[in-house]
């Protein structure tokens, strides 16, 4: 079974940067309170730590 990690955006994107703003789109959020369950794997993880202060992370 494949690991998967359960992302909450915590944080809106008025005055983020426009890449980080992108990345959020990328990853499925774009409102405050949104949660997606996305895999466990390298490119997630390095899209997550690009955002790290807008989202929370729990692994599952």
């Amino acid at each position: 079974m494949a690991k998967s990690l359960l992302v909450k955006q915590t944080s809106g994107t008025i005055g983020a940067q426009t890449q980080h703003k992108r990345t959020i789109k990328a990853l499925g959020l774009g409102r405050i309170g949104k949660t997606r369950q996305l895999p466990d794997n390298p490119s997630v993880r390095g899209m997550l730590h690009h955002v790290r202060h807008l989202v929370e992370v729990t692994e599952e």
